[in-house]
């Protein structure tokens, strides 16, 4: 009878995991995806001082347009309010602790179901039945706590942490970088939450390499690209990313005519790129779509997922069928990555599980643990 290996310390195991150089690194510890103490070092650590993006603001565009979310076990609205600005709130009432709305939507005010509380889009009471008779009650005193909100190139993210540096200054180089594809000028004409049944760092690993995509996305997309034109940079302390040249077939995915931003293979340049923790974008210069991830459990992952096409697209005659063509392709490609990460993740659980050498396609994975290493101990140096 093989007895089970013991499991170490997680943190320890990823320390030790990202002290090597990326010439000599593995992939990370099982330890790091399949406990109950590494996700709550990350629940504290990272998800709540970090930013996390709630989709786009193209979505959230009238007055009283709003999603919700929950960001490290706390229950968040984000919405537009009267004067046009996003916001963010508790979604909690402020008498009984019920939570306030959910899903998407559009509303005139926050009604509580449970006793009909109801509250501006400023987050201020408006009424409170049958409270009259209450001396200690003012409704001045209830208003919904404000939680810090910022708008990035047409992101939508919130953050618990009053202290997080803006979201403008920490992805500055970012925005440099892909300049060209001004992506504030694409428009989101999807958005669906799933849970898979994976850890959400096997999926944000899955995203931050293509070394993948010849095999897990042979009926797809794995055509498309060619291992020797991708490029895997080092990565920044807010982010990593690798291009991959599309093949033109891809339409959809090629500049439009009318777009003199770009030149040359920019043209056919497709940027994916991790906003570190849990934000992951797929550009081209035709198309974006994105996934947010949120830990539900070491097993799960709660995805936000969405996408569009570029506004230099929507006078084509083709437009409505270059959509629905790409929504479809993203389906599929979905449906591979989801069988590929759950594989994973029932791999590494697995008594004997241990994590092999990285390719140098799979720079992108060596950051993220760098990244996540010096979250969780800000004492640990990031290796080149």
């Amino acid at each position: 009878m093989t007895l089970a290996k013991p499991i170490a310390n997680p943190i320890d195991a990823l320390r030790a995991n990202v002290s090597a150089p990326f010439e000599q690194a593995r992939a990370m510890p099982p330890e790091v995806y399949k406990t109950d103490a590494f996700l709550q070092a990350e629940i504290e650590h990272i998800f709540r001082k970090e930013w996390f993006c709630v989709g786009r603001a193209d979505a959230l565009t009238k007055p009283g347009d709003y999603v919700t979310c929950e960001l490290a076990e706390q229950p968040v609205i984000v919405l537009r309010d009267r004067e046009g600005d996003l916001k963010a709130f508790s979604n909690v009432c402020r008498h009984r602790m019920s939570t306030l709305l959910h899903g998407r939507g559009h509303t005139k005010s926050i009604v509580c179901p449970y006793h009909a509380w109801t509250y501006n889009l400023d987050g201020s009471l408006r009424g409170a039945p049958a409270m009259s008779g209450n001396s200690g009650f003012c409704k001045s005193d209830y208003a919904l706590p404000e939680i810090r909100c910022e708008e990035w190139l047409g992101w939508v993210f919130i953050t618990l942490n009053p202290e997080a540096e803006p979201v403008a200054s920490r992805l500055s180089e970012l925005e440099r970088m892909i300049a060209g594809y001004d992506m504030t000028n694409y428009t989101e004409t999807f958005f669906e939450e799933h849970v898979w049944d994976t850890n959400w760092k096997v999926l944000a690993e899955n995203f931050m390499e293509s070394y993948h995509l010849p095999v897990c996305h042979a009926g797809t997309i794995g055509g498309l690209s060619k291992l020797e034109e991708m490029v895997c940079p080092p990565g920044h302390d807010a982010f990593n990313y690798h291009t991959i040249l599309k093949d033109d077939s891809l339409r959809i995915a090629m500049a439009h005519p009318s777009n003199t931003r770009l030149a040359s293979e920019e043209r056919r340049m497709t940027y994916l790129i991790a906003v570190y923790p849990s934000l992951m974008i797929t550009l081209t210069p035709g198309y974006f779509w994105y996934l947010s991830l949120h830990p539900q459990g070491p097993s799960q992952v709660r995805i936000r997922f969405g996408g569009g096409m570029s506004n230099d697209y929507a006078g084509d005659a083709e437009a409505e069928q270059n959509l629905a063509d790409l929504k479809a392709l993203l389906d599929d490609v979905n449906i591979e990555d989801r069988g590929c990460t759950e594989k994973v993740y029932r791999g590494l659980c697995a008594d004997g599980a241990e994590p092999g050498h990285l390719s140098h396609l799979e720079r992108p994975n060596f950051d993220f643990a760098q990244y996540l290493m010096s979250r969780i101990d800000p004492s640990f140096e990031p290796k080149l």
